[in-house]
């Protein structure tokens, strides 16, 4: 794990290049993706057998493949709400958000502004949803982690939710108790002990 730590921080002390390759530059063409998750972890910790992704990444099932650095996969959803729904994914396997290592939640994040105002720009599109569904209840399906990017546009009506009417929160014994409860919850969790080790990685690649 900390050598996937380490490998992450490299990554962001020098960005690859972003600039799409000859490959990439064919959006039509479905290729498997060259490169499984190189950063140092073995293939078997990293990749899950029977896993959709995982099978992706490795080079077993093709993919609309948008962008790939060592750590981040970007490809189109093979089943798409609208045009340029997108997925990015890491390249190891993790199950849920919770179970995804910062650094690697760090570098799917970096990515982001890149790749939305791409996808974005290429749609035609004026605004894009960044949505996790983490968990059965929230939708998740394939249960290793996965941002979708959804582009959007004004008037396309694509969650009928945006219609409902929300209601101001209520200042109440029932607000206090949640606040309170996930204070608690927050302060309970070896937080500081995290970043304590990715601040002594850092301090170490800069020594």
């Amino acid at each position: 794990m900390e050598r996937l730590r380490l490998a992450v921080i490299c990554s962001h002390l020098k960005p690859v290049d972003r600039r799409p390759t000859v490959e990439s530059a064919v959006p039509w063409e479905l290729s498997p993706s060259a490169c499984h998750g190189g950063v140092g972890r073995p293939e078997e910790a990293a990749i899950k057998e029977g896993c959709v992704f995982c099978l992706i990444v490795r080079g077993d099932s093709p993919a609309y493949k948008l962008y790939e650095d060592d750590v981040c996969l970007c490809i189109l959803d093979s089943n798409p709400l609208c045009s340029g729904h997108s997925l990015l994914i890491p390249k190891f396997h993790f199950p849920s958000l919770q179970d995804t290592p910062p650094t690697v939640i760090a570098a799917l994040c970096s990515i982001v502004p890149f790749l939305t105002g791409a996808i974005v720009t290429a749609t035609q599109s004026d605004s894009f949803n960044l949505l996790v569904n983490n968990g059965t209840a929230a939708g998740q399906v394939i249960f290793h982690t996965h941002f979708h990017i959804i582009p959007r546009r004004a008037g396309d009506q694509l969650w009928p939710s945006e219609g409902f009417r929300r209601q101001p929160i209520k200042r109440d014994q029932e607000t206090f108790t949640l606040v309170r409860r996930i204070r608690e919850r927050i302060s309970s969790q070896p937080t500081g002990n995290c970043c304590t080790q990715e601040s002594q990685i850092h301090k170490n690649l800069l020594d």
